[in-house]
């Protein structure tokens, strides 16, 4: 664990070993079970590749886009997808991190200590998320044996024991929810797959967010080292007077307002168009859809108690649940308005994406990018 600075800001083996041993077990299930479960999910997102790009109509009939790998894994096979992902993002922030440290007073004492407290750190949070995460689709992946990327650099990862666990304690039917799980994943991986500059694009805005950030290196640990103790139980959320501060606002730059809120935008849109999609198909294909979306949608926003929601605020996950609400709200907006064909006039270039704004207002967009107000129509939803 070296570089040209020293000892890296965050051990990232110990952040792994962390996780895994931390990280509660999933749901009791026999081996034949879970062999069962491995495989209808490996079945349900082949079937669900081809349901999303019918209903999408993202990639034409008989085109040819970059194959990337379906992947089923426990926790810990997340948790070393996430930090091998993190590591890769993370690099360049790290490594300016790590050059001012090295020029402070105390820098070797800290380069000694701080990469494994906060590799520890790291580690209690990624064990927290573990147990969470139904699937993921990871853009930045990077290449390793045991986790392959494919082509276009992703690969979607189905987290199967939270998916058991999660339909266990909806008391919905398996089948279904596998499912439908796996169509809202298959979704984001249709969306890069299809779309060859988005990862590009994305991975600019992020690397931009990141070099732009001026920030002491103990500030950072320090706001980790806060999210590690709410995990813990040793921080009360109520006696804080910064409490419900994210990571992700703790660096902003006026420059990185306006990059955040791009990206915002462009999540909102991924993650809207995922769960309108997965509404879209559902009904098809998923019998009891109706019941798993509410129960589902009960569950994302109630989260798990004071402790859990104190983590979702720091951690910025609430922000991901507004994505969904408003994203999906903008797409079905749209598609009303200038029919699926007009709506993916959206992924055309970046100039074509989403403003903030345009999220709240659906018709803002649908004027700019068609030059038509509401008068415009086209074709329905099914259409």
């Amino acid at each position: 664990m070296t570089s040209i600075s020293g000892a890296e800001m965050v051990d990232w083996n110990l952040a792994v070993a962390t996780a895994t041993r931390l990280v509660r077990p999933g749901p009791e299930v026999t081996r034949d079970e879970a062999r069962a479960v491995v495989a209808e999910l490996r079945g349900h997102a082949r079937t669900s590749e081809r349901h999303v790009r019918e209903f999408t109509r993202m990639i034409p009939e008989g085109a040819s886009v970059p194959d990337t790998p379906v992947l089923v894994v426990d926790r810990a096979g997340w948790v070393k997808a996430n930090v091998a992902g993190f590591r890769e993002l993370l690099m360049p922030l790290l490594g300016k991190m790590q050059d001012r440290r090295a020029s402070a007073p105390g820098g070797a004492v800290l380069g000694a200590v701080g990469g494994k407290v906060t590799g520890v750190e790291l580690g209690m949070l990624l064990s927290f998320l573990a147990s969470r995460v139904l699937g993921q689709y990871e853009t930045f992946a990077p290449v390793s044996r045991d986790l392959p990327a494919g082509a276009a650099g992703g690969r979607l990862l189905l987290v199967a024991p939270n998916i058991v666990h999660v339909e266990r304690e909806l008391e919905v039917a398996p089948h279904d929810f596998r499912l439908w799980v796996c169509l809202h994943e298959e979704t984001h991986r249709t969306q890069f797959t299809a779309v060859p500059w988005l990862r590009a694009h994305l991975e600019g805005e992020i690397q931009t967010f990141l070099g732009a950030t001026e920030v002491d290196p103990m500030t950072v640990l320090e706001r980790i080292r806060e999210a590690a103790q709410s995990f813990a139980g040793a921080r009360p959320d109520a006696e804080h007077g910064d409490e419900g501060r994210s990571l992700v606002e703790l660096v902003q730059t006026p420059e990185q307002r306006e990059i955040l809120a791009r990206l915002t935008a462009v999540m909102s849109l991924l993650e809207g168009h995922a769960d309108f999609v997965m509404d879209g198909v559902g009904p098809q294909v998923v019998p009891s859809v109706a019941e798993i979306r509410e129960k589902f949608q009960q569950r994302r926003a109630s989260g798990a108690g004071r402790l859990d929601a104190a983590l979702r605020k720091l951690l910025g996950l609430d922000a991901k649940l507004r994505q969904y609400r408003d994203g999906e709200r903008f797409v079905r907006a749209v598609v009303g308005q200038v029919g699926m064909d007009g709506f993916n006039r959206v992924w055309t270039s970046p100039n074509t994406l989403p403003t903030k704004a345009e999220i709240d207002r659906p018709a803002d967009w649908v004027a700019r990018v068609h030059g038509k107000g509401s008068e415009g129509g086209g074709e329905n939803r099914e259409g």
